[in-house]
């Protein structure tokens, strides 16, 4: 299965955090999810899928690429979606578009203005008057205008309103249809993810923790609930994360088969969401919270 992204190795080092030894892949033609807490490292590491920064070390390739003798081919290729406007405000939608077009060789005006038609976007308006649902849509008209076979996304639903993230995934579903495409995908709206990602890549304090497919991660990691007379310093071992109150525990495992077989009926076992694995995981230690 090819690899449309690869990060092997790398560093990046700020003051007071670090991108460490940093390793991971996206699949071609699938939706991968980019999760982590704030200030863990997301941003930073789109900044260096899109060479906006370089590693300290360590290698960064799109498509099979390098930035070093490929940046014009690599760039031609992707579609970015920040969450922020990073389109002139004092313009309208068709006066960013006579601008944009002529940065890419396959820029397709009839792609353009079925995507207009489509978000109803209003042409000669400044964007400015844009709401935020509606930036996030020209953001994404501007992406996929110029046939993108990778789209990466920056938290795009953050600050949406339910119902227009709902219509943006459901867009992004559509988009996958003809399996040429390739989504990478930051967000802290982890319930988002559950509705279109194929794979989640868990990145916490500058270290990849996993990047596992969803029915994985359903099989694998589980919520234990139980007594506090069911724990010791062996059994505690067991779990990646426990949090004790005067009413029981309640504990992250990532060996779901191995809890059953050590409880039994003894305690509860819920499926562990998304954002229970963020809360709970940390990479290396027993987090006791």
């Amino acid at each position: 299965m090819e690899n449309i992204i690869e990060l092997k190795n790398v560093h990046k080092s700020f003051k007071g955090f670090d991108i460490k030894d940093f390793s991971m892949a996206v699949k071609k033609g699938f939706v991968t999810g980019f999760i982590g807490g704030n200030g863990v490292g997301k941003s930073t590491t789109i900044k260096m899928i899109m060479n906006l920064l370089q590693p300290d070390s360590g290698t960064v390739s799109v498509f099979g690429l390098n930035y070093k003798e490929h940046e014009k081919e690599i760039k031609q290729r992707i579609g970015f979606v920040y969450d922020e406007n990073i389109l002139y405000d004092h313009l309208s939608l068709k006066q960013m578009k006579d601008i944009v077009k002529h940065a890419y060789e396959n820029w397709d005006d009839h792609l353009f203005n079925h995507y207009v038609k489509l978000f109803d976007l209003p042409l000669k308006k400044k964007i400015k008057t844009f709401s935020k649902g509606m930036m996030m849509k020209a953001s994404l008209t501007m992406a996929l205008s110029h046939h993108a076979e990778l789209i990466i996304m920056d938290e795009p639903t953050s600050g949406l309103d339910p119902i227009f993230r709902r219509e943006l995934l459901e867009i992004l579903h559509q988009l996958m249809q003809d399996g040429d495409k390739t989504i990478f995908f930051s967000t802290h709206i982890t319930t988002d993810l559950d509705m279109i990602a194929d794979y989640i890549t868990f990145i916490h304090d500058g270290e990849h923790i996993f990047t596992k497919d969803l029915i994985e991660i359903e099989e694998e990691y589980a919520l234990v609930k139980g007594g506090l007379e069911l724990l010791d310093r062996e059994i505690e071992q067991e779990f990646l994360a426990v949090r004790k109150s005067n009413y029981g525990f309640e504990a992250l495992t990532a060996k779901k088969g191995r809890a059953e077989e050590v409880f039994g009926d003894m305690v509860i076992i819920e499926k562990a969401t998304l954002e229970d694995i963020m809360y709970y995981t940390k990479k290396g230690e027993k987090q006791h919270v």
